[in-house]
């Protein structure tokens, strides 16, 4: 399995391109007027406690107040007021927490009023970006991620990740951590950190506890609301989160920030330093590696996929709704069962992709083409669970209902990736699908009509089409030569509109 990182550097904004074996899975942007990124803390007030929610709303600097509910406190945040009031009037300046005396936990089935009066000081974090009308959603029970480990302030829990699945493993890496662990703060050792030296989890945790004491220095006399820790940029946070040793590229198109990124590299994983490469060419990145033609081809209503399936995915304001097609296609040598068998796997594929390059959230409902037999239920819902283990939003997939439905709930903590894939339309009013979905339906005609075995076809398009079809090396049509081993004659017609094609046999007599 290979996975190249691309990253395209705009004037104010990041893209960047996540592919699984050439096929691309996630789509991140950052752009500079992003003030919230999920982990980013906060010093913030109180607006408000209101005891009928059982929630406090909080001034964070954003339109919409973030909303910040009594279980997401933590069992220490009388603990945190008081080391907030301490830092922040200058009679604490040992930011360890080793000397500090901790206040007792809070009641689980408390009254916000109980613990929160408007206008207190607060350190929060954003655990959810603002989406559509609704402010961030925030947490006061703060985490700092590293590479291996994750640092909780004022917690002495230690645990570890439930990836990992040996016995052993886990409780040598509780040992290792137990070891080394801060006085006041707790860890959360991340999956990655399976097989690790504890010199690798020190050096992270010392890179976190550096973190920390410079958060706490922006608490000293500090305006409110103001950002005191900022997570790392999203490259940066993104190779934290997903870089293993299946990664084979990163490739930048900015100089600055592939020195980031090489450093940053260099010191999560020396031995890959290597493959961090500066593209210096006239050819735009996503151009080159075929990254606009996939977000053309991925992020309309209509998903094409192999063999003339498709999906068709709607969005409602409650939940997502995705529908399996398994097109005209025709399969004489097996029965229904096993055909509904291989579309609803190449489906549940691609479904898990759309929902990672999407980052679709809350609740999906995917009809699948019904089957009759329950190991091929079972069948399909094993691949649909391995296929979304790689997924690091967390997911929950029920199994599928008589009537073929199976429902994903999926977390999103940011806005749902929302590109726009139609254009307009040339001939006139409205909008029209990108013209690189035409060369891929006129593909998957093509192979229809290779299937039911007709020997001499002729394609009738619009000049531009027919110039685009045949100029270049190699063009889509010696590509369809080399897939198909036949020919296809292309005829330009100047009456045809800009989008419309005939496929014709060799008398003349249209066949598609």
């Amino acid at each position: 399995m290979d996975k190249e990182l691309i990253i395209r550097s705009g004037t104010s904004a990041v893209d960047f391109a996540l592919q699984k074996d050439g096929k691309l899975i996630e789509l991140n942007k950052e752009e500079d007027s992003n003030k919230f990124n999920v982990g980013d803390i906060f010093i913030a007030k109180i607006r408000k406690a209101v005891p009928g929610l059982n929630a406090a709303f909080v001034n964070v600097g954003y339109e919409k107040d973030g909303f910040l509910h009594y279980h997401d406190l933590g069992p220490q945040v009388s603990s945190m007021l008081k080391f907030i009031k301490r830092v922040s009037t200058g009679k604490q300046k040992d930011y360890s927490l080793k000397n500090f005396t901790f206040e007792k936990d809070i009641d689980k089935d408390g009254v916000i009023t109980d613990v929160l009066k408007s206008n207190q000081s607060l350190l929060v974090q954003v655990v959810k970006e603002p989406i559509s009308t609704k402010g961030p959603r925030i947490s006061s029970e703060l985490s700092i991620a590293g590479r291996y480990i994750v640092l909780v302030p004022f917690s002495n829990r230690i645990s570890v990740s439930q990836k990992i699945e040996s016995k052993e493993e886990k409780d040598r890496l509780k040992r290792l951590v137990k070891s080394i662990k801060p006085k006041g703060f707790g860890i959360i050792v991340r999956t990655v950190a399976e097989g690790k030296k504890v010199a690798e989890l020190d050096r992270d945790l010392q890179n976190l506890m550096d973190r920390w004491t410079g958060m706490c220095k922006k608490m000293y006399k500090p305006h409110h609301p103001s950002k005191v820790l900022g997570e790392l940029n999203r490259a940066s946070s993104l190779l934290r989160d997903i870089f293993n040793d299946s990664f084979t590229s990163i490739t930048v198109d900015d100089e600055t920030l592939y020195t980031q990124i090489k450093d940053y590299v260099g010191e999560i994983a020396p031995s890959k330093e290597s493959i961090v490469k500066l593209y210096q060419s006239n050819v735009p990145i996503f151009e080159k590696y075929g990254i606009e033609r996939q977000i053309k081809t991925s992020f309309g209503r209509t998903v094409s996929m192999s063999k003339g399936a498709y999906l068709v995915i709607e969005h409602t304001e409650a939940m997502h709704v995705i529908d399996v097609n398994s097109g005209n296609r025709s399969n004489k040598s097996r029965n229904q069962e096993d055909t509904a068998l291989e579309v609803n796997m190449i489906s549940a594929t691609e479904i898990a992709r759309q929902l990672r390059l999407r980052d679709m959230g809350g609740i999906i409902v995917v009809d699948f083409i019904d089957m009759g037999k329950a190991e091929n239920r079972k069948t399909l819902f094993d691949h649909l669970r391995n296929e979304m283990s790689d997924d690091r939003a967390k997911h929950k997939i029920l199994p599928p209902s008589k009537f073929g439905l199976i429902q994903i709930t999926r977390q999103r903590v940011r806005p749902e990736m929302n590109i726009k894939t139609r254009e307009d339309n040339p001939n006139g009013t409205g909008e029209i699908e990108a013209p690189i979905l035409l060369i891929n339906k006129m593909k998957t005609d093509l192979e229809k009509l290779i299937k039911k075995d007709h020997k001499k076809i002729t394609l009738s398009a619009h000049p531009f089409i027919a110039a685009f079809l045949t100029k270049g090396f190699p063009s889509p049509r010696s590509q369809w030569f080399l897939d198909h081993k036949r020919w296809v004659k292309i005829l330009p017609r100047d009456a045809y509109t800009y989008m419309e094609y005939h496929f014709h046999d060799k008398e003349g007599n249209e066949i598609l």
